[in-house]
């Protein structure tokens, strides 16, 4: 446990932000899901557009640095292919 002021403090911010990155995290991944569950049942439009919705979500999570860069492009790359191959 945090004895000092500081420490109990850094305690604080620290669970505040992991509360608000778990946020952010199940966000993206929905949006994830949300391409493959349209993709799965083979509604093009809906994937598509559930794609449109994941790409921004994706590169924002980046952004916040709860993504490396690589793994977002490796996201975005394999859920277009699946997209296009419908």
């Amino acid at each position: 446990m945090a004895n000092s002021l500081s420490a109990r403090k850094r305690a604080r911010q620290s669970e505040k932000n992991r509360q608000h990155n778990a946020s952010l995290r199940s966000h993206v991944r929905t949006a994830i899901k949300n391409v493959v569950k349209a993709v799965s049942s083979g509604d093009k439009p809906k994937a598509e557009t559930a794609y449109k919705t994941a790409v921004p979500a994706i590169d924002r999570s980046v952004a916040k640095g709860l993504m490396a860069k690589n793994k977002a492009a490796r996201h975005k790359s394999r859920l277009n292919a699946h997209v296009k191959e419908m």
